[in-house]
């Protein structure tokens, strides 16, 4: 294994990483702000209020977006494991 090889699997790995928690990121924060406009529209301070809409939009995301989800991951997890003879080689 070289060092080029090396820092290829950990891009790889980190991309991969990136795509699987970006859309529940990207909507929990969004769900997230607007409920912090909420609050300090109403001036209500209550943290459960924060937390379960973010819950609820993150199961949302993870039952619509699981699928592909899992198609990535197993993709990577494949891809991975077929090459892996030949990267040990290099």
């Amino acid at each position: 294994m070289n060092e080029e090889l090396i820092m290829k699997l950990g891009q790889d790995a980190l991309r991969t990483s990136a795509m699987l928690a970006g859309p529940i990121l990207v909507a929990t924060l969004v769900v997230g702000l607007l409920v912090s406009v909420f609050q300090a529209l109403t001036q209500i301070n209550e943290a459960s209020l924060t937390f379960i809409p973010k819950m609820i939009v993150a199961a949302l995301i993870l039952v619509l977006a699981g699928h592909w989800m899992l198609d990535v991951m197993s993709t990577y997890t494949i891809h991975l494991f077929e090459n892996l003879a030949t990267m040990v080689r290099e």
